[in-house]
């Protein structure tokens, strides 16, 4: 048996020897299609969600439990100050409360446009009529990122929100501190 069992074991090492090349392709197939399945089919869906909204911050709420990010704005993080008459004032906060007072206890409605890198439903949101992305951007507590540039051009021309003072731009504030978003 002890010989028998050797003769298999050289036999299967031999066939090893010579198909390890399609081992070695099929392993790299199995982790290429693992990539794929990450990379470009998002953990979550695209989708439309409707609800009371619980705000995060000034461009981000979770609604009917899912988290998203408001679409073509960027609004300063919850902990930026910005500069206004020679003092600090807390801006991301100012922020996130004219955000909670615009969705007040209506129903928020976003329409989803796509998935971030962090799972986030990238959306356009309304509350009673109004475009809160929009909104956030006119009234000066958000910057335009990619939509809404009219509108920042009249919030920095009529100093509104942060506009009123000095600020650093959200990205830049993140970026400088290491802060992903």
């Amino acid at each position: 048996m002890g010989s028998a069992g050797n003769g298999n074991c050289m036999r299967f090492l031999s066939r090893y020897r010579r198909n390890r090349h399609i081992v070695s392709l099929l392993v790299l197939g199995v982790l290429a299609i693992g990539l794929i399945l990450r990379f470009f089919i998002p953990a979550e869906s695209v989708e439309n969600v409707e609800g009371r909204a619980k705000v995060i911050d000034g461009d981000s709420l979770i609604v009917s439990g899912r988290e998203v990010r408001m679409q073509g704005i960027d609004a300063p993080e919850g902990r930026q100050n910005c500069r206004r008459d020679g003092r600090a004032w807390a801006c991301g906060q100012e922020a996130r409360r004219l955000l909670k007072r615009l969705t007040g206890k209506q129903k928020v409605f976003c329409k989803g446009l796509d998935i971030d890198k962090h799972d986030r439903l990238l959306a356009l949101c309304r509350a009673g009529g109004i475009d809160l992305n929009r909104e956030m951007v006119v009234r000066g507590f958000a910057v335009s990122y990619g939509r809404y540039g009219k509108e920042e051009q009249t919030a920095r021309k009529n100093r509104t929100g942060m506009w009123s003072g000095e600020f650093e731009r959200p990205r830049d504030w993140r970026r400088n501190r290491n802060i992903g978003r």
